[in-house]
């Protein structure tokens, strides 16, 4: 089943990012939409494969790496989610399509493992995911980004709290520059103009919202336009989490080397 069942010890509530990576157990996993867990609380959270070939134990329980699914790979779960829930309700990805594009994308980053694991991407590419996370830094108040690659604007992030967005920046970072090494195209390497950062927000503004309880606590908002798909997770009037992505994947040639641009999203609101 494409579920796990998680009790939070802790005292406090658990936000646990869409896309995050849980390692261990017969397959390693990712979180298919951000969801916050109440604490002393168990919820049972929708998941994904993410390690096609593997079906033992590596051991019982989980555990996160610190690793995101590549932006690309998330903007496809974002919009097979938002289908499933529309026609059954369940927050279910389309798991073919998941394993297809873990293997498509480790066939052309040369990390084809046994298990067609996507930790094996990561991992190949440790020393070039090093070098953009160390390029990249916080401004003060900063609660997201939006990111573009070959001049081209390919999603936003952003978080209730400057606090929240600096705790997973350098995670989030090493999922969009996963594809900026993937999708080098010389052509189009070129820096992403200030009318295009406003277009994107502005289609944010203007997507169509389905809104309905979430896994844990709060609502989940779902994304959607001609130009962009997402979600946001909001719980007591405020936004914990805001993802939303453009909505054509990159095309063309790909290659090993790309860069990445960022403009900040600040807000005096924090909201």
């Amino acid at each position: 089943m494409p579920e796990l069942e998680l009790f939070n010890k802790s005292p406090r509530r658990l936000l646990i990012l869409d896309g995050e990576e849980l390692v261990g157990a017969k397959q390693n996993r990712i979180v298919n939409t951000t969801i916050i867990v109440e604490a002393n609380a168990t919820t049972v959270i929708p998941v994904s494969c993410v390690e096609a070939g593997r079906w033992s134990y590596k051991g019982e329980r989980f555990h996160s790496e610190e690793r995101i699914m590549s932006a690309e790979l998330r903007a496809m779960k974002s919009r097979q989610v938002h289908d499933s829930i529309r026609a059954s309700g369940e927050f279910r990805s389309n798991q073919q399509a998941i394993w297809q594009g873990i293997d498509e994308k480790a066939r052309r980053m040369d990390a084809v493992s046994p298990s067609m694991a996507m930790s094996e991407i990561y991992e190949k590419q440790v020393s070039s995911l090093r070098e953009y996370t160390t390029q990249f830094r916080l401004v003060k108040d900063q609660t997201g980004a939006i990111f573009a690659i070959n001049g081209r604007v390919v999603g936003m992030d952003s978080f209730g709290k400057p606090e929240t967005f600096s705790k997973v920046f350098n995670k989030l970072v090493g999922s969009y520059a996963l594809d900026a090494i993937d999708w080098l195209n010389p052509e189009k390497e070129r820096k992403v103009e200030k009318a295009q950062v406003a277009a994107f927000l502005e289609g944010c503004k203007g997507a169509r919202v389905e809104s309905r309880p979430s896994v844990g606590l709060g609502t989940d908002c779902r994304l959607e336009s001609d130009g962009l798909t997402g979600f946001a997770l909001v719980l007591d009037g405020q936004v914990l989490h805001l993802s939303a992505f453009a909505g054509n994947g990159e095309g063309g040639q790909r290659r090993r080397v790309a860069r990445m641009e960022r403009f900040s999203v600040r807000s005096k609101n924090r909201v």
